[in-house]
């Protein structure tokens, strides 16, 4: 991996736990806030039930002095019941000092009414007082821990700024650049490349640009994205390691077969599609990289082990079955999802041959038991 890829996923780290930190520490008036505005509830609560007793001592206050008034009433219809000519008038009195005695009774009865209540509001405020001193503590911690942690992301921010400033320098300023650039709009400025796939925006790879970003030779930017791409190798064993239990192997028989050469002339890497149909066989030589054709199909009698022996010899047996009317509707390339497919089985093929043969060192692998042919 090139040190300025190294360097940038440091530093993609760094930038993440900034962000982090910097949203933390927004945070911090928000949920002081969230905290202030439990405790104004529960204040809230403790002030109507103190509301609620203020209110029955008012209209206790209220029922005892219209007691007062209705007795102050009944003295003065007695007194004047003495200086009464006629029995009519002293009835009148009487009916007055009677109906003054029945609300004075009712006022008493509202007054015990209230005594009653008043207990029951005096524990209601009692309990709102023991519930808000004991919120009041709990909050005032919460919102000292709250600080506390601020205080603590402010200091590890300052020390992430300063390592990304170190960071920085060890990257070339143009790439830093292009990092920067694309990290504003997306959130991340370098992606990993797996399965063929860049895994920041899940566009597949051209061949030739994945085989680029996996050689690790010079810097490669996702097209679709424009995020700088670099490649794992350990993570890719590992899924390779996963497809090998379940990798099929093609049969023998087959009437068709796919290899892999590392050389094959001029052309370096290639595939090879050899197919059998009628007493004879076809052989079409397709680019590795980029899938296209690469000169004209040729055409032999035999099937293609007794007609193209050279070719299959010392190649990597995988795993491809197309019709003939398919790989004709390609024209002159393979398509891409086709083209992944034999990258990966080759992988996968690799990954076998190397276990097997570390596995059984002194045993030469048979040719259509192993990856290769």
């Amino acid at each position: 991996m090139l040190p300025d890829i190294e360097n940038l996923l440091r530093l993609q780290e760094a930038d993440k736990e900034i962000r982090r930190l910097r949203d933390e520490v927004a945070e911090l008036p928000k949920r002081v806030a969230a905290i202030e505005q439990r405790l104004a509830g529960t204040k809230a609560q403790m002030e109507k039930a103190q509301a609620a007793v203020k209110a029955d001592e008012a209209s206790r206050r209220k029922h005892e002095t219209a007691i007062t008034d209705l007795r102050g009433k009944i003295s003065k219809y007695r007194d004047q019941s003495l200086d009464v000519k006629t029995n009519e008038q002293y009835k009148a009195l009487l009916h007055e000092i009677q109906f003054a005695e029945k609300e004075i009774a009712a006022n008493e009865d509202k007054i015990l009414e209230l005594m009653l209540n008043g207990d029951a509001r005096e524990k209601e405020v009692k309990a709102a007082q023991a519930e808000l001193l004991a919120e009041t503590a709990e909050i005032e911690k919460e919102k000292a821990d709250a600080r506390q942690r601020t205080a603590e992301d402010e200091k590890l921010l300052a020390e992430w700024n300063a390592k990304r400033d170190q960071m920085r320098a060890g990257v070339d300023e143009d790439l830093l650049r292009h990092y920067e650039r694309v990290a504003k709009f997306r959130g991340t400025g370098i992606s990993e490349v797996r399965d063929h796939k860049c895994m920041g925006c899940q566009v597949m790879l051209r061949p030739q640009t994945y085989n680029e970003v996996r050689t690790g030779q010079q810097t490669v930017v996702c097209d679709s994205c424009q995020r700088i791409l670099y490649f794992d190798p350990a993570k890719e064993m590992n899924a390779v390691e996963k497809e090998l239990k379940r990798r099929h192997h093609p049969k023998i028989d087959a009437p068709q077969a796919w290899y892999y050469r590392a050389e094959f002339g001029d052309a370096g890497e290639i595939l090879l599609c050899l197919t059998n149909s009628d007493g004879q066989s076809s052989r079409r030589i397709f680019d590795m990289h980029t899938g296209r054709l690469l000169g004209d199909i040729l055409s032999r009698e035999g099937n293609y082990r007794q007609a193209f022996p050279e070719d299959v010899t010392g190649a990597i047996r995988l795993n491809g079955n197309w019709t003939e009317n398919e790989i004709d509707a390609w024209g002159a390339e393979i398509p891409m999802v086709a083209l992944d497919s034999l990258h990966f089985d080759l992988d996968a093929a690799r990954a076998e041959m190397h276990t097997q043969s570390a596995a059984t060192s002194t045993h030469p692998l048979s040719s259509e038991h192993s990856a290769a042919s």
